[in-house]
């Protein structure tokens, strides 16, 4: 009798082995999208420290990317989009001006520094446009191939931002 019993025991542990359950995990989140924000009529003078406080219209993730990008030329062939920071240089290899920022989950900062800013083109300093892209963290350190950040149109690619979506913030 133990060994019919045995044999009905060990049976069952192999007809239960055999019994899987293939779970099949969805690994997007739906919830993390990509953003931008678009600020106009951005004025960098000595009446504001030659900064600019580019408030979000609500808190980003402290794991999200923020890039920061600002207008340098526009026409027939689109817009283009330098990342900052950025840079300006004498001929003789130093620094004029440059653009920087530094960033919180309300707000980006972006100061003008360097030498002579009274004396700098107002092209420079008047009716600036600054495009902030926020990236989830999902996103951000998840991608498969290497992403050029510098290149504004390669962002807007790569995380599928779509120009009619961009909120539009007039300073």
């Amino acid at each position: 009798m133990k060994k019919i019993t045995l044999l009905i025991a060990f049976i069952g542990m192999i007809t239960l082995q055999s019994c899987t359950v293939n779970e099949v995990q969805d690994n997007v989140d739906n919830d993390a999208i990509s953003e931008v924000f678009e600020y106009t009529n951005v004025d960098l003078t000595s009446g504001n420290g030659y900064s600019a406080l580019l408030t979000f219209p609500h808190a980003t993730y402290t794991s999200d990317m923020v890039l920061v990008y600002r207008l340098v030329d526009y026409g027939s062939a689109g817009d283009v989009w330098k990342l900052l920071p950025e840079t300006y240089y004498f001929d003789d290899g130093t620094l004029d001006f440059a653009y920087d920022n530094d960033f919180t989950r309300y707000d980006a900062q972006v100061n003008l520094f360097g030498y002579d800013l009274p004396g700098l083109s107002n092209a420079y300093k008047l009716d600036q446009v600054f495009r902030v892209v926020v990236i989830p963290a999902y996103y951000g350190n998840k991608t498969s191939s290497e992403i050029d950040f510098t290149n504004y149109d390669s962002v807007k690619e790569h995380f599928s931002l779509d120009t009619a979506k961009v909120t539009k913030i007039k300073m």
